[in-house]
């Protein structure tokens, strides 16, 4: 959530794709300007890269045939996409976009709203063959294998926000913080700092970190959208070697960078990791926060002190 610092910051909050989201920007004759962008935005990529809308050009794709010569996409599809390739490739695959079919058979099949107390009840036959370096994207066309399904969800959220918080400040020239189930993106000329809290449930620890235009933060979490399949608690975070929840850890982990796919795609994979995420994230350079079972701390790179996103592990 974002904290103005100065009387001229105004926010808009709605709800969009089950989660809750927040336009903050410099200058209140914007707002509206602002929030009309946000929703011909997010219409656009909910048409576009949605799971669970049946009618979107995502779902139609993992419903329909798959072609030898490969399914030309939307300019936006194709984009979203490859970011969710470029992800897993940065990550060696602990992000995965062809989790879709494991999503389902958890019984997340639906906006996390809408789903049932108890699910689907769940078979596990044998380790699951990680599916992205099976896919290709050559431009528009996508090679995707019939016995795959993707899902953007780890990535498309938080590209999202950063794509709407460029559009608004440069369409109507403010500062802006997008914040899309906590997924944040910042954009704007000036050199202005965002006071953010970074606390993933009420009863974690808090803390206040400055933000500066032409950034991202993400927390993933294991805390929330959980839901109950076979009688076990489940989370959204799965293992791509398995198919299955991650262990849970980490409580959450919060990640700073130049931009809010790029620190999703590092926090998600830290989940993932496990005891390991650690030395990895240090091994990048990365800004982090990471929140034990026990409510315990570790941080990496130069959290908690200076914030702005800069050299190898914020590219």
């Amino acid at each position: 959530m974002a904290s103005p610092a100065a009387p001229d910051f105004v926010h808009d909050d709605f709800a969009v794709w089950g989660v809750e989201a927040r336009i903050v920007v410099s200058d209140p004759e914007t707002l509206l300007r602002a929030r009309a962008i946000a929703d011909a935005e997010l219409a656009a990529v909910t048409a576009a890269a949605s799971r669970f809308d049946p009618e979107s050009e995502l779902s139609r794709l993992n419903a329909g045939d798959r072609p030898a010569r490969g399914v030309e996409l939307s300019p936006l599809l194709a984009e979203f996409v490859a970011v969710a390739l470029a992800a897993a490739a940065d990550t060696d695959g602990d992000v995965d976009p062809t989790l879709g079919a494991d999503l389902d058979r958890l019984g997340y099949d639906r906006d996390f709203a809408a789903l049932p107390a108890d699910g689907v009840t769940l078979t596990v036959t044998r380790p699951r063959r990680p599916g992205w370096q099976r896919v290709a994207l050559d431009g528009r066309t996508l090679s995707l294998p019939a016995d795959l399904r993707l899902d953007l969800g780890a990535t498309a959220k938080a590209h999202a926000a950063d794509r709407l918080a460029r559009r608004i400040a440069e369409e109507t020239g403010a500062d802006a913080l997008v914040s899309l189930g906590g997924d944040l993106a910042t954009a704007g000329a000036t050199g202005r700092l965002w006071e953010v809290l970074v606390q993933d449930l009420p009863s974690d620890p808090a803390q206040q970190i400055a933000m500066p235009n032409g950034a991202g933060v993400a927390t993933s979490s294991t805390q929330k959208r959980r839901w109950r399949s076979d009688g076990q608690a489940r989370h959204h975070i799965l293992d791509p070697r398995f198919g299955l929840p991650a262990d849970d850890v980490w409580r959450s982990v919060t990640v700073a960078a130049t931009t809010c796919v790029r620190a999703n795609a590092l926090s998600t994979a830290s989940i993932v990791r496990g005891l390991t995420a650690p030395a990895w994230l240090r091994g990048l350079g990365a800004d982090a926060r990471l929140v034990a079972r026990d409510g315990s701390i570790v941080t990496t790179g130069r959290w908690p002190a200076e914030l702005t996103p800069t050299g190898t592990g914020a590219n």
